[in-house]
């Protein structure tokens, strides 16, 4: 019989006492399944990209990507934890696959088409009631802190996370500060990526996704204090230790995205110092899906033999 529990995902669910049982078998499902169930691990592949960049730009380079139900055949391949999607493409797939490998609906998106700049926010594209009918396990939210439009990006959460919670979903965040708060340069800075953290797991965020943090500290006041206590940030585990600790003490599961497409060399040298700094683990979807299969299913196998060594 396959196992349901395991210490550590029994002492994760710990985090979350205020929670229904519905939420709470939906995130003990994401953390039981796939390679790493158990381990307290995650690597999620997640595919927005063709409604963020363009078809072209996402799937060219691997044009198996174009369909749908590639993707989510190649998450079930690698033994991803999940796997998220916008609306369109978990409609194609769910009446195949649901309940075969849990899904994130992604409920906000962006696209790159309008050129009229203003204060970063995505559209809101799908529906908690949405996610229930196609058999999801969470629903996932950007927000933009920094952005001039953060409030209503704020406000929008919170509306959906009490939705999502009451009818027994897990609320995954992408917490990514973008807007005339921050430099581009900062959007990554540590103070920045902690305090995005920080941010999501205040609006009740159960996964919060952030990017990997520089060693830069963007914020005048922040400086003081990491100048005064000596806060380290030498390292890429130092600093991914720092974000993990900001999301309530490391009682938050906090995960890093792979970011733009990079060589395999790279890609793995990032995830040995976001391991060792104790992430939870990895959102990986340029780096996996635009490559051949074979090649994919190979790097996804070598993030998650790092992440279980």
């Amino acid at each position: 019989m396959p196992e349901t529990t395991t210490e550590r995902v029994e002492q994760i669910l710990s985090w979350y006492e205020s929670d229904n049982p519905g939420t709470r078998a939906n995130l003990r499902r994401m953390l039981m399944s796939g390679r790493l169930g158990g381990t307290g691990k995650m690597v999620i592949l997640p595919v927005d990209q063709g409604f963020e960049h363009g078809p072209a730009r996402s799937f060219a380079k691997n044009p198996a990507g174009y369909d749908p139900e590639y993707h989510v055949q190649l998450a079930l391949d690698a033994g991803c934890n999940a796997y998220a999607a916008p609306l369109g493409f978990i409609e194609a797939v769910a009446h195949k696959y649901a309940g075969r490998i849990p899904f994130i609906l992604k409920l906000n998106n962006s696209d790159s088409l309008s050129k009229l700049g203003g204060a970063p926010i995505s559209a809101v594209t799908g529906s908690v009631k949405e996610a229930v009918r196609l058999g999801c396990s969470a629903i996932g939210y950007t927000i933009y802190p920094a952005s001039d439009a953060r409030n209503a990006q704020y406000e929008h959460l919170r509306a959906l996370t009490e939705e999502a919670k009451a009818h027994g979903l897990v609320v995954v965040v992408w917490s990514y500060p973008r807007g005339a708060g921050v430099s581009k340069e900062g959007e990554t800075a540590v103070d920045i990526a902690a305090y995005a953290a920080q941010i999501a797991a205040q609006l009740g965020a159960h996964i919060i996704k952030v990017k990997p943090p520089k060693a830069l500290v963007e914020l005048a006041e922040a400086k003081k204090v990491y100048d005064e206590q000596k806060i380290p940030i030498a390292t890429l585990a130092d600093r991914v230790r720092h974000v993990v600790q900001s999301a309530f003490n490391g009682k938050r599961i906090v995960i890093f995205s792979g970011g733009e497409a990079k060589g395999t060399d790279a890609v793995l040298e990032e995830i040995r110092g976001l391991k060792e700094g104790g992430a939870f683990g990895s959102i990986m979807g340029r780096n996996a899906f635009q490559r051949p299969k074979a090649e994919a299913l190979k790097l996804l196998a070598e993030v998650m033999k790092i992440y279980t060594t």
